[in-house]
């Protein structure tokens, strides 16, 4: 009888070995929001089947490359991120390892003094006790504790990546319409600069009139009035331009960062994804497997929190060698060993442990309710980015159009107060409209570059081609 009851000692403790986790298992979630299989806004500029994770080079500008490179490596978001993930690394190591058995090495040495007992008069006995070896311990995963805990420990290491990627998505989109803003304000102070310019030229020549007894004090103070004007705007575009470029130095690590001027209309415009490219793209947002991980270490708190309802078996084992000379430590006849299985049972806990799984559970329902917001909020992103560059792209054309009639009027207005058929201030409304009209189309432009950059943000970075 001794044999089968081995077998079935065996058996059982195999069972117990591959015991099946309490909880629920994962299965991703509907989202529950009527998303149509495809992305129907199409924008009439250049498309393409597919655009690479480092969408940034798409404009084309190696200084906003380097820029961007530099904040992805050294700005202190990218860094903290990093840290996490180093973070949820060791945590999950520190979970995996209570799926192994646990080995001390122990050794002691004492020595003491008893009274011997039945003796007249009493006799003392010295005794010294040299002890060197190994114990184990080993908790059976029966319920499957360990492995939710593995489970959830994971998922949250690999949402911590997912968090830095939106990080790094986030920070190269900052960078990148903020270097979109610098090169805007340059592109002001160009037409700024080309506006003080001629109207100093104009000023000069209309004071010369004056002494000439062509034109009127008036028309000199108007003239002078609109270059104190321009020279004011031009010091507050510096002034926004510095502010600009600290800004630029906040997100790179750099402070006191110094761009050389460049022109936001010499930037391309990047092009978008095809007509037709599936919303089943949001899935591979960063943001948006980070929900979906936190909801996976959510799910796997449950089966923790159940296990913890059931008994607890660990295993026990000892081996090593007590002597009480150190010279006969190691002697066959010194060595012991102990082999020993224990078991905890809550009884009575006030429910504590089934209010945790009632916790754990409404926090799986919170994740859940974040996922599927997380989708639905990526979702309407795109929207808003492909409305956006539709609708600016339109403009630019209405744009382009109010800004050349506005420089041909200038130069018919110049035309004819040099004729003599028009006042001064004819002049300085037509050069205000040509100015007001050409910044418009500076902004415009900014906005259109922006809300492309809005939309590789919102597809997770770049796309692939069908």
């Amino acid at each position: 009888m001794i044999r089968p009851r081995r077998t079935l000692l065996a058996l059982s403790l195999a069972a117990a070995l591959t015991g099946c986790a309490l909880g629920p298992d994962y299965a991703r979630p509907d989202a529950q929001v009527s998303l149509p299989e495809t992305y129907a806004a199409a924008t009439p500029v250049a498309q393409s089947p597919g655009v690479a994770s480092n969408w940034w080079t798409l404009f084309g500008d190696s200084q906003l490359d380097a820029l961007v490179s530099q904040a992805l490596a050294s700005s202190p978001d990218a860094l903290i991120a990093a840290a996490r993930i180093e973070e949820a690394d060791a945590l999950l190591r520190q979970v995996d390892a209570a799926l192994l058995p646990q080995i001390d090495a122990n050794a002691s040495s004492a020595r003491s003094r008893s009274i011997l007992p039945n003796t007249t008069p009493a006799k003392g006995m010295v005794r010294t006790v040299n002890k060197l070896g190994l114990s184990t311990s080993f908790e059976l995963d029966v319920w499957g504790k360990l492995r939710r805990a593995s489970e959830a420990a994971r998922a949250q290491a690999l949402g911590t990546r997912y968090a830095s990627d939106t990080v790094s998505l986030g920070l190269a989109a900052a960078v990148t319409q903020a270097y979109l803003n610098l090169r805007a304000i340059d592109a002001q102070l160009l037409v700024n600069t080309d506006s003080v310019s001629s109207q100093s030229r104009s000023t000069q020549l209309t004071r010369t009139r004056f002494e000439g007894g062509i034109v009127s004090q008036l028309d000199v103070q108007q003239a002078e009035g609109a270059l104190a004007a321009y020279t004011a705007g031009q010091v507050q575009l510096e002034k926004n331009r510095a502010l600009a470029e600290n800004l630029l130095g906040l997100l790179v690590g750099q402070p006191g960062l110094k761009v050389a001027a460049g022109d936001v209309r010499s930037l391309p415009v990047p092009p978008v994804p095809p007509a037709g490219l599936p919303s089943s793209l949001l899935e591979a947002r960063p943001d948006v497997r980070q929900a979906e991980t936190a909801l996976i270490a959510a799910n796997a708190r449950i089966g923790v929190a159940k296990a913890a309802l059931y008994p607890s078996i660990t295993l026990t084992g000892t081996f090593g060698h007590e002597s009480k000379d150190l010279s006969q430590l190691f002697s066959a006849p010194s060595t012991i060993w102990s082999l020993g299985a224990g078991i905890t049972q809550p009884i009575f806990e006030g429910g504590r442990l089934r209010a945790q799984v009632e916790q754990v559970t409404a926090q799986q329902k919170q994740s859940l309710e974040s996922y599927r917001k997380s989708v639905q909020s990526a979702f309407r992103e795109v929207n808003d980015a492909l409305v956006s560059m539709r609708q600016n792209t339109e403009a630019e054309d209405a744009y382009t159009r109010a800004m050349n009639a506005a420089k041909r009027a200038l130069q018919l207005a110049q035309a004819r107060y040099d004729a003599g058929y028009s006042p001064y201030l004819e002049v300085l409304t037509a050069q205000r409209t040509a100015n007001d009209a050409t910044v418009a189309w500076v902004q415009n432009r900014q906005a259109r570059l922006t809300s492309s950059v809005d939309l590789f943000k919102a597809l997770g970075g770049g796309w692939k081609g069908s």
